[in-house]
């Protein structure tokens, strides 16, 4: 059998993680048995961090019209259950932009659900 020379795959191979760790101090960056278990665990982290910031935002959310509501003597709680009932389909989102961007509005909003 003849030899095969892996030269070329293992550069492309090592020079695509090196890549990934451009940024990474010390020995992270430049070593490529470092370098590989840096960017296993930051491509972990990232993926767990794509998870928490759709709770983060909805955490946000949710303080931000529960202080809102707060103006008026509402709790959060009771404020969603009024919207609910009054077949009102905003989201959390929309809610906490409406509240901070338009306050009148949502003041409003708070006189018609509380009807």
């Amino acid at each position: 059998m003849t030899r095969v020379k892996r030269g070329n795959v293992a550069r492309k191979r090592r020079k695509k993680i090196l890549n990934l760790a451009q940024g990474f101090r010390g020995a992270h960056s430049g070593l490529f048995r470092t370098s590989n278990q840096q960017v296993l665990k930051a491509l972990k982290y990232s993926y767990v961090g794509r998870k928490n910031r759709k709770r983060e935002f909805r955490r946000l959310w949710i303080c931000r019209i529960n202080a809102a509501t707060r103006l008026y003597d509402i709790k959060y709680s009771r404020f969603m259950h009024l919207l609910k009932e009054s077949n009102i389909g905003l989201n959390r989102k929309m809610l906490a932009q409406l509240a901070i961007i338009d306050p009148r509005s949502f003041e409003a909003l708070i006189q018609e659900v509380s009807k």
